[in-house]
Formats: C-alpha cells, structure tokens, sequence
C-alpha cells in the first residue's frame, strides 16, 4: 500500500475529510516525507515538536528516528486516530492544544534531560496560519536547534530572503536576525489530498545562537521594520515620518544622512544593520 492508497483507507476508515477550516492539506508524497526528515537532520538525542501532525504520515518517520516526539494537534477527530496508530511506540506522545496557546518553555523544560539534548520543530504548517506560528517559535526565543516546515512557497520566499534583497517583508528581518535559513525542496500541489492552489516549499531555520545584530532596544527596532513596510511603494523616509518614527521629515532626512542612507530608498533596500543604526539613533 503506497501513501495515497494508506491516506486514502485512513480517512475513509476515520470518515475523515479535509477541513478547510484549519487549512488541512494530507501529504502523500514519500518522498517529500524522507527528504524532509533528512533536513531536520533527526536523531536520537532529539526531542522534536511535530505542529499539526493530522493523520500522522509525517509523524510515522519521524517516531522511527527521534528520542522523543510531541505532537501538538488542534483538531480533536485526529487525536483517537493518532493514539490508535501510534500506541506501540513509547516515545510518543500527543497535546490536543492550539500551538499558539502552549507553553513551550514549560514543555521543553519538562522533557529535556540526560538523553533528550536538542529540541527541533518539524511541521506541515497550515497556509493560513503560518506567520504567527512561526514569530512564536521565533520570539519566544526557545531553546530550539532548528525549525524544518513546509509552507506556501510565497511566503516561505520571503521568510528566507536575506534583507537588503528583493522579495522581502518585515518578516524577513525577524527570521534573519534569529535564525540563518535554507531552501529544502519545492513541493507540488499533487503531492496533497485534497490539492491545494498554491505550491509548497520546505524550508529549514537554523537557530542562532548569537543574534547577527545588538539594538539597543530590540522591541524598537522590530517596531521600526514593521512601520516600514506597512505602506507599500512608499519610501523610508515617508513610511516613518507617517508613523510618527520620525517627529518629521526634517529630522528623518538629518537621521538618514548621518547614517549614508540614502533619504528616497525604499524599505526593502535596508539591511538589518542598517534598521539597528537608525533604532540606535532615536
């Protein structure tokens, strides 16, 4: 029985469709599955954190490779089907919780010890609900090695950008300064049941271990980025002078050249050392 086959029969023996709700896409591409796998780089000493494991095709390779795995799972008709299939295997174990809403400090403390020594988030990351899902993993600045998703190629697009490039966000600036990342693989739309619109990407966030910048206040700077881009095709120097980051424009072109930057550049053309510079200087 190949995975489509074997998704297949578990939701017809589940009476399990989709739901559209919680942006349910089930993998059915093997492949996908291993090269993913093999990106987290999973081993023995691992605790990984599986986001959404639904009917578990993720979750099976990874219960053969990790310490311990965790899957957090919002969708109660999935629970009963996850504990039936997984009930032989002693390093697993299941929370029916909104990932937004557990205490993941507290969980990771709980679990690590003498054997468990690296926590990794491994996730099939449902489309509409990516972002916040990851600023949480990424804010809450968690003891993680990695963070290996799939997600909507879009976004993993601009998550993975490096700032000063094209394709960026204010996204971008938050995942550079926690994390360096990489392009795993592109996913297509058929290697789902039901198909979603969108193609996929799996993309993987190393954890830093030193940020690659040091504001002086880093909820400024944040702040700072976020103004920048909340007003497409306008300028630096319009976006913070609207937002009241600059008391005006004066003072915002007086800032700008004292620091080379030139006053008609657009937000996307900034580096995240030259965001620091001007959060520095405020």
């Amino acid at each position: 029985m190949n995975l489509f086959e074997e998704t297949k029969f578990l939701m017809k023996k589940y009476g399990i469709t989709a739901n559209k709700n919680l942006g349910q896409n089930f993998l059915i591409d093997e492949s996908v599955i291993i090269d993913a796998c093999d990106s987290a780089n999973i081993n023995k000493e691992d605790l990984v954190i599986e986001i959404g494991p639904g009917l578990g095709t993720l979750t099976k390779y990874i219960l053969e490779r990790a310490g311990k795995v965790i899957c957090v799972e919002l969708d109660e008709r999935m629970i009963d089907i996850l504990k039936e299939r997984f009930f032989l295997y002693q390093n697993f174990e299941i929370i029916n919780e909104d990932i937004l809403k557990v205490d993941l400090h507290k969980l990771i403390k709980e679990e690590k010890n003498e054997n468990i020594k690296n926590v990794k988030i491994v996730a099939n990351l449902p489309y509409y609900i990516t972002t916040p899902i990851i600023m949480k993993l990424l804010e809450e600045e968690l003891e993680l090695e990695s963070i290996t998703v799939m997600i909507q190629k879009e976004v993993a697009d601009r998550l993975i950008a490096i700032p000063g490039e094209k394709n960026t966000g204010a996204i971008t600036y938050s995942v550079y300064y926690y994390a360096s990342s990489e392009a795993i693989m592109e996913v297509p739309n058929s290697s789902f049941i039901p198909e979603p619109e969108v193609t996929s990407k799996v993309i993987k966030l190393n954890i830093r271990k030193e940020p690659v910048v040091t504001p002086k206040d880093k909820e400024k700077m944040f702040k700072i980025i976020k103004y920048a881009f909340t007003q497409k095709r306008k300028t630096l120097l319009n976006s913070l002078t609207n937002n009241k980051i600059f008391e005006n424009k004066q003072q915002g072109i007086e800032i700008l050249n004292s620091l080379q930057i030139n006053e008609n550049c657009r937000p996307e053309e900034l580096t995240l050392e030259q965001f620091k510079k001007i959060s520095d200087n405020l």
